[in-house]
């Protein structure tokens, strides 16, 4: 009691310092610590200073902007801090440029929860609906951070929950932007036992809040019983997790030493079932231009039983000469039946049989918004080829031994609602990655969670293979059934598990998310307007 109205008396540096300690406490809630109480404390401690800047302040709006800035900045600071590693692989070229990273995107994406506080303190009473009120706006811009310029989805509140099977459940009705609004809610009821100067606490918000975490973990509990885990007993798939540090991978003298590793994890030495089909399936740019590399596709031929195809990433590019347009690929590679061995002894090549393109390209890391001006000062540099990949034509739904796949390289996979082609379900969800640039943090273990999140929410079982890790198989419910950890090389050999019926989320999107949101804007207009006859 007594710490909560301190709080909200809080000014200057002072107040500022509890926003970032508070936005740092949120953070902590995900992966790879998962305290979920901090969750909790964080943000209550943003509603307490908030009735602070809305009590005591003339410029509440202003006020409540720093508030929320400070809070986003020590939120994503805490978050994301693992982005500046990546500058620090060719330290030689780009260590100077981390700070930017490090400090200059948690400004940025401070302004969402800035102007979430901001704009609800237009809105705020005294009483516990103003929970009520910062959950909706929070919310909704945390809605927007995930699509204004090509959006920026990670670390929502959701995944607070996604370190386990059992409490995202929800997400496969309400999606992760309306079980996120359902959890900011329950984590700022306890915030609403303080009001005014009372001395008196009210307990019946944080029953509230108690009562509605039960029932997320009581809807995890019923939906996970009701789908047990089951395999496709007729696919076997084989993960291959090399661990090549990103200095070797980007090392074009040590393509072949790269690839040949590679090579020898994928070889099922007598674990292969001829009454099987297999499917072998290698990282995010595991062998550059493979498809123009014929001796190289021969040398997989030759390793991998009769009955097995390669799913691999590879950078591709239109044709082989220098002013080609490059691309971050995935490649279909299956043996062709109707060639035969050559001379040098080598099984025919295996033919790439279907291929898709990344399309959502990730800035100053796959490509360079405004090239030209950055060009200027010798930022160039920082695209991986050229002027950068370019973009593929969109989501595709590719076969392979007779299943069909949705392909997600890398930052794909972060953006929901956005794992398949609505028109075209696919059995299972593949997506390679190569987290090496970010080092043992906490950045490829939210990686990890929000894939957690794409099979729940799609009812899709998710492969994934990482080049450093972390390569897991998901089920369609979000179990982890098989996991090789970070720093870890080897291969997951294993049978596939089987899809689901498709969820609520997936047939209609984020229309439940809205409906919510309404029936808070209704609810607290029905109430003023009643309050107001009274």
């Amino acid at each position: 009691m007594k710490l909560g109205l301190q709080i909200r008396a809080a000014r200057g540096w002072r107040r500022a310092l509890w926003a970032f300690g508070a936005g740092v406490g949120a953070a902590l809630s995900m992966a790879p610590y998962y305290f979920l109480p901090l969750l909790l404390v964080g943000f209550s401690i943003l509603v307490w200073l908030a009735d602070g800047a809305w009590q005591n302040h003339k410029r509440k709006r202003f006020s409540g902007f720093a508030i929320g800035w400070w809070f986003g900045f020590g939120y994503f600071l805490a978050g994301m801090y693992w982005m500046s590693f990546s500058f620090f692989v060719q330290a030689d070229q780009f260590a100077l440029l981390s700070p930017l990273a490090l400090f200059g995107l948690p400004a940025f994406l401070a302004l969402f929860p800035a102007l979430a506080v901001m704009v609800a303190l237009k809105f705020w009473r005294e009483n516990w609906t103003r929970v009520l009120v910062l959950a909706g706006f929070y919310s909704v811009f945390e809605y927007l951070r995930g699509h204004i310029l090509t959006g920026l989805p990670w670390n929502l509140t959701v995944q607070a929950l996604a370190g386990n099977a059992l409490l995202p459940q929800m997400a496969a009705w309400l999606g992760p932007y309306g079980l996120g609004l359902l959890v900011f809610l329950i984590a700022t009821l306890p915030a609403a036992m303080v009001s005014g100067q009372k001395d008196r606490l009210d307990m019946r918000p944080i029953l509230a809040a108690g009562l509605g975490f039960v029932f997320i973990v009581v809807f995890g509990l019923v939906r996970l019983g009701v789908h047990p885990p089951t395999d496709n007993e007729g696919v076997e798939i084989r993960i291959v997790q090399p661990n090549i540090p990103q200095r070797e991978k980007i090392d074009w003298n040590l393509w072949q030493q790269n690839f040949m590793r590679h090579v020898e994890l994928s070889r099922f030495d007598g674990e292969a079932k001829s009454d099987k089909k297999l499917i072998v399936i290698w990282p995010e740019n595991a062998v550059s231009l493979l498809a123009e590399t014929t001796n190289a596709r021969g040398v997989i031929a030759d390793s991998l039983p009769e009955n097995a195809a390669l799913i691999s990433g590879a950078v591709r590019r239109d044709a082989p000469r220098t002013d080609s347009r490059y691309y971050n690929s995935l490649l279909v590679l299956e043996r062709d039946d109707s060639a035969a061995r050559d001379a040098s002894g080598f099984a025919a090549p295996m033919k790439v049989t279907a291929s898709y393109d990344k399309h959502h390209l990730v800035p100053f890391g796959e490509y360079l918004p405004f090239y030209g001006l950055l060009k200027r000062f010798g930022l160039d540099s920082l695209a991986p080829v050229a002027e950068g990949f370019t973009p593929g034509a969109g989501l595709r739904t590719l076969e392979v031994a007779g299943l069909k796949f949705s392909p997600l390289i890398c930052y794909e996979v972060i953006f929901p609602g956005r794992s398949y082609k609505k028109d075209d379900r696919p059995d299972f969800i593949i997506t390679i990655t190569n987290d090496a640039w970010f080092g043992d943090t906490a950045g490829p273990r939210q990686h990890l969670d929000q894939a957690r999140l794409r099979a729940i929410e799609t009812g899709l079982p998710i492969v994934r293979s990482a080049n450093t890790g972390i390569s897991v198989v998901i089920d369609a419910q979000g179990r982890i059934e098989q996991r090789l950890g970070l720093y870890q090389q080897g291969a997951i050999t294993t049978s596939l598990p089987q899809k689901t019926a498709t969820p609520l989320y997936s047939i209609i999107g984020d229309w439940l998310y809205g409906l919510l949101l309404m029936a808070i804007v209704a609810f607290l207009w029905s109430r003023q307007r009643l309050q107001q006859k009274m």
